[in-house]
């Protein structure tokens, strides 16, 4: 079955964040999946989490809660995403503090699939505005006099000098979150 195949199978996409990066990243996603422009409805919803996820498992959890109330809000929505950044030490406490984001697919059969994107470490100086208690978006807009940053090129966008933004940090980890269809167990549609 070809890619197009597949992409047809999912159907309207809904997106629980209007956050103009992710936007971009799952309608890159699916441009490469379509081999076309596809357009997703993006809606607000909450994360459940907090405003800065700390941890993997908080992260994840915030991801999968968008996923589940975009699907829910959107009439037609046949697939809902959702896309949360976090920060962790993988490293245990005394170690450096990484940003990365996880992104869950959800359908209305109760079929799912996450992935996490790549990480990178953050500077002293932001970790320290982060673990202040600051969200990694607000600390880097102060740190670098920039207004709204996560919606442009994000923390990975600016801290590598444009050389990855934050929507192309994204987008491997929505095509990764979205194997469970494009790769169906044998047997299922």
């Amino acid at each position: 079955m070809t890619a197009g195949r597949y992409a047809e199978q999912l159907g309207r996409v809904a997106l629980g964040s209007t956050s103009p990066a992710k936007v971009m990243a799952v309608e890159g996603a699916l441009r490469r999946l379509h081999g076309q422009f596809v357009a997703v409805t993006h809606v607000s919803v909450p994360s459940g989490v907090a405003a800065q996820p700390l941890g993997d498992e908080e992260a994840r959890r915030g991801a999968a809660n968008r996923a589940r109330a975009a699907l829910q809000l959107v009439p037609g929505a046949h697939l809902g995403v959702g896309i949360e950044g976090g920060v962790e030490r993988p490293f245990g406490e005394s170690g450096p503090l990484f940003a990365s984001a996880w992104v869950v697919a959800v359908d209305l059969e109760g079929r799912s699939g996450a992935a996490r994107s790549a990480a990178f470490q953050l500077p002293p100086f932001l970790e320290a505005r982060v673990m202040a208690g600051a969200e990694l978006g607000s600390a880097l807009d102060a740190a670098y006099g920039l207004e709204r940053a996560k919606d442009g090129p994000g923390a990975a966008g600016v801290l590598s000098r444009g050389l990855v933004t934050r929507s192309e940090l994204y987008e491997p980890a929505v095509l990764l979150a979205l194997m469970p269809w494009l790769a169906p167990a044998p047997g299922q549609p």
